[in-house]
């Protein structure tokens, strides 16, 4: 159990059964009448932010959410396969419920799962991914001075803009929070 005394920015609790996470909080001691917290929770599962106020002393239950690593083996349709690395468990899960990232995952990529309940409520895949360019546009010569960009399909079917000098074949860094090109890797 969670006392609002204990709140912190990040504490998570649980109010009619779905997790939240503390965004802000703060103590109020009115002149007259008892003391309460304001609060700004965001649903752990839909993202959704709510103001919430509560009694001091308000007692609240931990929400049951596993924090693991798990290695991404392979996708099949809308399934993908994850294994946890230290024993060896595999878990299959669908598109829908991994979220937008999905499209940027790459075979043997280490991603941080939390599970509600043993549903994944979110997949923080590595801050920066290489993959490789598979399909854009040739470059033409004198692109490099004008700055443009370009859709490129990268190796996991994900599409980013990328400098017009790039070409297939090519390995590039790309920022998985943004999904925006940073760099060329040099082989």
């Amino acid at each position: 159990m969670i006392s609002t005394a204990e709140f912190r920015s990040g504490t998570r609790i649980e109010l009619g059964g779905v997790p939240y996470y503390i965004v802000e909080f703060q103590h109020v001691k009115p002149g007259k009448g008892g003391a309460f917290v304001r609060t700004r929770l965001r649903n752990v599962k839909t993202g959704q932010v709510l103001d919430k106020t509560f009694r001091a002393g308000e007692k609240f239950d931990e929400p049951d959410l596993d924090e693991c690593t798990l290695q991404f083996l392979y996708a099949s349709g809308d399934a993908y396969t994850f294994m946890d690395t230290s024993t060896y468990e595999q878990f299959t899960y669908n598109k829908p419920q991994l979220g937008d990232s999905t499209d940027l995952l790459k075979e043997e990529t280490q991603v941080n799962m939390v599970l509600h309940e043993g549903i994944p409520i979110s997949v923080a895949l590595p801050t920066f991914m290489e993959l490789k360019v598979v399909e854009t546009e040739p470059g033409v010569r004198g692109d490099t001075a004008t700055g443009g960009t370009k859709l490129a399909v990268v190796e996991t079917g994900a599409t980013v803009k990328v400098p017009l000098y790039l070409e297939v074949g090519e390995v590039i860094k790309v920022d998985t929070r943004t999904r925006e090109y940073i760099e060329r890797v040099r082989s």
